[in-house]
């Protein structure tokens, strides 16, 4: 059955045709965003759901969507979705960062513009007959410093825009490279060297722990005296309180607002101050935004339910349909390894480390990582996904490395994970060949070439002979039939492996019987997701 898309609020058409051409079954109901009940009611029988801010994703909700694997935002700004709850539950949050950066961009430029000539008030007081002309003196942008926090996607932008009004510009970002800097011709400076330098600060930066506040009244007062601020980006990133008093003792000229710290805002102390400008969360109300993002989310909802790419999510990494392609073997291998350990191991798992050789470690790591990550989870919890496992194995306190390295050996590429817990550490390692199918190389240091089917058998045991014929012949008597059979071992009577690939799951009494012949160490029925 083709995946199917609720639209619980408005979209383009254009946006839901886009579904409809990929072979996405859609349910178009805009109006089901603020009826939470209906939409409760109906959220398990989608695979996708795609909103603007009217829909509320909640905790509850989240329990209720049952088959849902993605929520596609339509727009940047994701707080009406529960992105902890969607992770622990494996659904994926996208948005849609670039579709509307311009508008926001322009519409920042636009409030500087505004604040710098009080064209607000002068409006206001214009259309009251007043005719004011020396209440209004304004400042000029030419030659004036422009203090940019964040130079992200839209703070990039305006930086752009900012050097074409022949400004100066000084940009505090702690991930703005030099290399970048220069190609956006601003000067890279700290926190306090912008503040001290600025006469217009202008903030395009997301609301986190880290940023919340970044204008205290502390860093306020460090500002030049007669600065002008503007925020298009969140609410929260000034202290409201502290800005109405430095507005009032005139040490900020003047302020321009597109957001607040509570939205929707009917009331606000900064509302009716002299020179301040305020819009209602406009910086992505333009109809060529609308239409962007409302596009942008319909293709990346529809990439990942037909082809597993993922764009712009939250909380998970990013893969390219391009990549898609490429990595869907060494992903299953991924899956393949974490699923053989997280079956063998009963114990607590303290460390988990992934090693990538050769040609795979030149991939995205970070996908690959979540794969084998929730292969070891899914042993114990069959509903952790790539999404999920992440957010399990840290509340677990599982820590988490990566090691990439040059091609080492025999294989092009391979990828190595060990796991490490309270009473050993235990390793195994796979390849993908050039037919696209994984394998398994090497388990406890012993070298092997093995299929990897969905119903196996492992055996560890002393190198001594009658291993082979003991194990046929008693697959044989219980009607197993083996389809693949993989020996290996450390050296002559030593420790030594095997590994049947067989054609049904075996009954627990099967293994049973095994264990009872004291000839081997240990004795594991696995099953592997192949399809």
């Amino acid at each position: 059955m083709p995946p199917r898309v609720l639209v619980s609020d408005e979209l383009s058409e254009t946006a839901v045709q886009i579904f409809r051409d990929r072979g996405v079954e859609v349910d178009y109901l805009p109006k089901l965003g603020k009826d939470k009940d209906e939409l409760a009611r109906i959220i398990s029988q989608y695979d996708g759901l795609a909103i603007r801010s009217a829909t509320k994703v909640t905790e509850k909700l989240l329990a209720l969507a049952t088959n849902l694997k993605v929520i596609g935002r339509a727009g940047i700004g994701v707080d009406n979705v529960d992105i902890p709850a969607a992770s622990k539950k494996g659904v994926i949050v996208m948005n849609t960062p670039f579709g509307n950066s311009i508008t926001t961009a322009e519409h920042a430029i636009a409030m500087m513009f505004a604040v710098a000539r009080q064209i607000p008030e002068a409006n206001a007081s214009t259309h009251a007959g007043k005719w004011e002309k020396s209440r209004f003196m304004g400042v000029e942008l030419f030659n004036k410093t422009l203090g940019v926090i964040g130079a992200g996607n839209i703070g990039g932008i305006v930086c752009n825009r900012a050097v074409g009004l022949h400004m100066k510009v000084v940009a505090y970002d702690p991930f703005l490279s030099d290399e970048r800097a220069k190609t956006l011709g601003v000067t890279k400076v700290d926190l306090d060297e912008l503040l001290g330098r600025a006469d217009f600060i202008t903030l395009h930066v997301p609301l986190t722990d880290k940023t919340r506040n970044i204008l205290s009244a502390e860093n306020l007062a460090k500002t030049k005296k007669g600065v002008r601020i503007i925020n298009c980006a969140r609410g929260g990133l000034i202290d409201e309180a502290a800005l109405v008093e430095a507005l009032k003792s005139g040490h900020v000229a003047g302020v321009a607002l597109d957001v607040f710290e509570v939205e929707p805002a009917t009331e606000n102390p900064l509302f009716n101050l002299p020179n301040v400008v305020s819009t209602p969360h406009l910086g992505a109300a333009t109809t060529e935004a609308q239409e962007n993002v409302a596009l942008q989310v319909a293709e990346q909802m529809s990439d990942y339910l037909l082809t597993g790419a993922v764009q712009n999510a939250l909380n998970m990494p990013s893969v390219t349909a391009e990549e898609a392609a490429v990595m869907g073997p060494w992903l299953k291998l991924a899956s393949h390894l974490g699923a053989f350990v997280g079956q063998m191991t009963d114990e607590p798992i303290k460390a988990i480390n992934v090693l990538y050789d050769g040609a795979v470690a030149d991939m995205n790591l970070a996908a690959l990582n979540c794969a084998t990550i929730a292969g070891i989870m899914q042993a114990t919890n069959p509903d952790v996904n790539m999404v999920s496992a992440p957010v399990v194995a840290k509340e677990r306190g599982v820590q988490i490395s990566t090691t990439r390295q040059e091609k080492t050996g025999t294989f092009d590429a391979y990828i190595k994970l060990t796991v490490v817990t309270e009473k050993r550490e235990r390793s195994i390692a796979g390849t993908c060949f050039s037919d696209g199918k994984p394998r398994f190389i090497q388990i406890k240091g012993i070298n092997i070439d093995a299929e990897i089917g969905r119903h196996m058998l492992y055996t560890t045991n002393e190198d001594v002979p009658g291993i082979i014929g003991l194990l046929g012949m008693t697959m044989g008597k219980n009607g197993v039939n083996i389809a693949n059979f993989t020996l290996g071992r450390s050296g002559v009577g030593q420790e030594a492996i095997a590994i049947l690939y067989l054609d049904q799951a075996i009954d627990p009494k099967v293994v049973d019987t095994l264990e009872s012949t004291g000839m081997f160490q240990q004795v594991k029925a696995l099953q592997f997701d192949v399809a």
